[in-house]
C-alpha cells in the first residue's frame, strides 16, 4: 500500500513539474512571438528621392554642400536623400559637422560610394557608418580610418623624450576619442562595431564585396536604377520598411562658389597655385612694369594659402614656402650668382613635404608627380630669367664703359642705395652714389662695376 502512495505521489510531482516546465515554455514563446520589433509593420514610402554627389576631401565646403542636400530634402517633400561619395578624407571638424546633419535627418540618408573605383577613406568612413544606409559600387573600397594630426607643428621642448612622451599621450588621446566616437555611431547603425574600430586602431581597409559580407555595409549596387530595386523593401531603423517604385528622382548640384572652393581647396591645385604665383612674381621683379604676371601670381599666391589654410596645414611648411620666395625676392635685389635661388627653391621643396603629416592616411597630400613637376617648371622659370638678365649684362660690360657711362635712365625701384635702374631700354642692377633715389627719379650712369651700374640722381 505504501509502495502505491509513493508511486501516486512520484506520478503526482512529474505531472506538476511537466506542467510547470509547458507553462513557462509556453509563456517565453508566446512573449517572444508577441515582443514587438522596432517599427513593427511601419512602412516608408519613397516617391521622392534626392540625390547629391561629392568627390573629394572632406573640408568645409563639403560640410556645407552635405548639409544643403539634407535641408533641401527635407524641405522639398523629399523621401530619400542618396549622397554619391568618393573621398580620401579630410579634416575632423567637417567630417562631424555632416554626421550630425545627417543623424539629426527628418529622412533617411543612404551612402553610396560610387563611382566604380571610388573610396570611401578616413573621414569617409565615419560618414559611411553614420549614415541610415550604406552601399558601395563594385571595384570600390572603404577603410584606413586612423586619426592623424594634418595641422602639424614645432617641437619647442628642451627634452626629446619629453616631447616624444608629450606627441604619444595626444596622439592616445586623439586615438581614443575616434574610436569611441566610431563606436558610437556603428552601433547605432548596428553595423559591423569590431571591424570599424580596427579601422580606426590598425588602418584596415577592406574591398566591397568584404565589406558587404563584414556587415560593414548593407549591400553592392552596379548604379542607381540598381540601388532602388534592392533598397525596396528593405528595413531602415527608425523609419520602417521601404517601399519605392520608380521614384521621381531630383539632382542636388553644387553651387558655382562651391564648384569653386572645392576645386580649389585641393593639395595638388594648391601646389599648382603656389607655383604659377611663384613664377608671376619672380617674372614681375624681374621685368617691373609688364603688370599681368604680377596681378596672376599675387592672386595664384593668395588661393593658395586659403586652400593651405581650409586645409590646416602646417605652419612651419608654410613658413618654409614664404621664406622661399623671400630669397627670389632678395636674389633680385642682390647678386648672389644663383645661390639665393638656388635656397630659395630647396626652402620650397622643404616646405612642401612637411605641409601634411602622413598624408597617406588622412588622403590630405601633394602627389609626388605634381610636386616634381612644379618644382622644375619653377627651376627653369627662374634659371631662364637668371640666364636672360646675366647674359645681357655681360654683352653689356663687355661693349666697355664708354658705351654707358654718361648715359640717362629711370630708377625702376628705390634705390637706398640698391635697386634697378633701365638704362638704354635695358634693366641693370644699380647702385646710388647721391643717397638714396625715388622709383621713377632720373638718374645718369657714372661707371659700371661688374654686373652693376653706379649711378646719380639728376
Amino acid at each position: 500500500m505504501s509502495k502505491k502512495k509513493n508511486s501516486v505521489k512520484i506520478i503526482g510531482f512529474l505531472a506538476v513539474l511537466l506542467f510547470v516546465s509547458f507553462s513557462q515554455a509556453a509563456g517565453v514563446s508566446k512573449w517572444k512571438a508577441t515582443k514587438p520589433l522596432p517599427d513593427a509593420g511601419k512602412t516608408w514610402e519613397v516617391k521622392k528621392m534626392l540625390v547629391a554627389t561629392y568627390s573629394g576631401v572632406i573640408i568645409p565646403v563639403a560640410a556645407e554642400y552635405m548639409n544643403s542636400a539634407v535641408d533641401k530634402a527635407e524641405a522639398e517633400g523629399y523621401q530619400l536623400l542618396v549622397i554619391k561619395l568618393d573621398t580620401p578624407g579630410g579634416l575632423d571638424a567637417s567630417m562631424r559637422e555632416i554626421i550630425k546633419r545627417i543623424l539629426s535627418s527628418k529622412i533617411p540618408v543612404a551612402l553610396y560610394v560610387s563611382p566604380k573605383g571610388a573610396r570611401a577613406a578616413s573621414a569617409g568612413v565615419f560618414i559611411a557608418m553614420a549614415s541610415h544606409i550604406a552601399v558601395m559600387s563594385p571595384s570600390t573600397n572603404i577603410g584606413a580610418a586612423h586619426p592623424v594630426t594634418i595641422g602639424g607643428g614645432i617641437d619647442i621642448t628642451s627634452s626629446k623624450d619629453k616631447g616624444k612622451k608629450e606627441k604619444s599621450t595626444m596622439e592616445d588621446k586623439i586615438l581614443n576619442d575616434s574610436s569611441a566616437y566610431m563606436k558610437s555611431i556603428t552601433q547605432q547603425s548596428g553595423r559591423n562595431v569590431d571591424w570599424a574600430i580596427k579601422a580606426v586602431t590598425k588602418s584596415d581597409s577592406i574591398s566591397a564585396e568584404e565589406a558587404v559580407q563584414k556587415k560593414v555595409v548593407d549591400f553592392m549596387a552596379a548604379d542607381l536604377d540598381e540601388l532602388v530595386r534592392k533598397l525596396d523593401g528593405f528595413y531602415v531603423s527608425g523609419f520602417g520598411k521601404l517601399k519605392i517604385k520608380e521614384p521621381q528622382t531630383g539632382y542636388f548640384e553644387k553651387t558655382r562658389r562651391q564648384n569653386f572652393l572645392a576645386t580649389v581647396t585641393d593639395p595638388n591645385i594648391a601646389m599648382i597655385l603656389m607655383s604659377i604665383g611663384a613664377a608671376g612674381i619672380f617674372i614681375e621683379l624681374y621685368n617691373p612694369g609688364l603688370i599681368l604676371p604680377g596681378v596672376v601670381g599675387a592672386v595664384s599666391l593668395i588661393l593658395a594659402f586659403y586652400s593651405f589654410q581650409t586645409m590646416t596645414a602646417s605652419f612651419a611648411g608654410i613658413l618654409l614656402m614664404l621664406l622661399g620666395f623671400l630669397l627670389f625676392i632678395v636674389e633680385i635685389k642682390v647678386m648672389s650668382y644663383g645661390l639665393l635661388t638656388v635656397g630659395g627653391i630647396l626652402s620650397i621643396i622643404l616646405g612642401a613635404l612637411m605641409l601634411f603629416n602622413n598624408p597617406a592616411v588622412s588622403g590630405l597630400s601633394v602627389s609626388g608627380n605634381i610636386l616634381i613637376s612644379n618644382l622644375l617648371g619653377l627651376v627653369f622659370i627662374v634659371a631662364a630669367l637668371a640666364f636672360v638678365v646675366v647674359k645681357a649684362q655681360m654683352r653689356k660690360v663687355s661693349a666697355g664703359i664708354e658705351t654707358l657711362s654718361g648715359k640717362k635712365g629711370v630708377a625702376k625701384t628705390r634705390l637706398s642705395p640698391r635697386g634697378k635702374v633701365l638704362v638704354e631700354g635695358e634693366l641693370w642692377d644699380a647702385a646710388s652714389v647721391s643717397g638714396e633715389v625715388e622709383e621713377n627719379s632720373e638718374i645718369i650712369v657714372e661707371k659700371v662695376e661688374g654686373f652693376r651700374v653706379t649711378v646719380r640722381k639728376i
